[in-house]
């Protein structure tokens, strides 16, 4: 009698599992783990201000005025010396405009310069139709590596040839995306993970393993995925 008893509980132990698979979405033996990396190079100038945003700052600073403490001309007189010496130097700030910018070379770091860049590989990758080199991030299916960040860093190391440059950003990924089976694909359903990591002081890569690169803005990486542009508009915030 107990054994018939513990026989039903472990088949409903099972049955529950995998209802749980199902329900949550966990991933199973027939579809792939992947890990992208949203490789991003932060501004490198000040944005230039909206004029709506510059007039509202126009306006405050015009209306504190009105209500600002007056100092003794004295003070100001010793405040305007200060400063003043042989040691000064003239600031000139450096073009907004680069030759990149002129001439559309998304290989260079050196372009859209108040914009974040993201980079972007073309060749052969997990889930391409046909095998045929198509835009993607860099990314790695998830085999052996101890977690899903490892996984991430081994596929920009791959690419870059070390992580000497980089900083990810957190452990856990910001977002994921189920790509579905196609015909074409000849593989599984796809999960893939997308962690975020930034280009350190530096600036320019030796990009390696792809047939071509791209360092895009958020604006020009719809161009590239035209069929996912709302699920990457709400993914990259800024």
């Amino acid at each position: 009698m107990n054994g018939c008893t513990r026989s039903s509980r472990m088949q409903s132990s099972f049955s529950l599992a995998g209802q749980l698979v199902k329900r949550r979405g966990f991933s199973t033996n027939s579809e792939k783990i992947v890990a992208s990396v949203l490789f991003e190079r932060l501004p490198v100038v000040i944005p230039k201000i909206d004029p709506v945003v510059y007039a509202f700052q126009e306006f405050k600073f015009r209306w504190q005025q009105q209500y600002r403490r007056r100092y003794p001309d004295e003070f100001l007189d010793k405040a305007n010396a200060r400063g003043k010496g042989d040691y000064q130097i003239d600031y000139v700030p450096a073009p907004r405009i680069t030759e990149a910018d002129k001439t559309n070379d998304r290989k260079s770091l050196q372009r859209a310069l108040d914009r974040r860049l993201y980079l972007l590989l073309y060749g052969t990758t997990i889930g391409a139709p046909d095998k045929k080199p198509v835009w993607h991030f860099p990314e790695k299916v998830y085999e052996t590596e101890e977690t899903l960040r490892k996984c991430a860093e081994c596929a920009l190391a791959s690419i870059l040839g070390g992580l000497s440059h980089t900083y990810f950003v957190g452990n856990a990924p910001m977002a994921h995306m189920v790509v579905p089976p196609t015909e074409t694909a000849q593989v599984s359903s796809l999960r893939r993970f997308f962690f975020k990591c930034q280009v350190i002081a530096t600036n320019k890569f030796n990009i390696e393993k792809c047939e071509d690169f791209v360092w895009v803005t958020k604006d020009e990486l719809m161009e590239y995925f035209p069929d996912q542009a709302e699920f990457f508009k709400k993914m990259i915030i800024s």
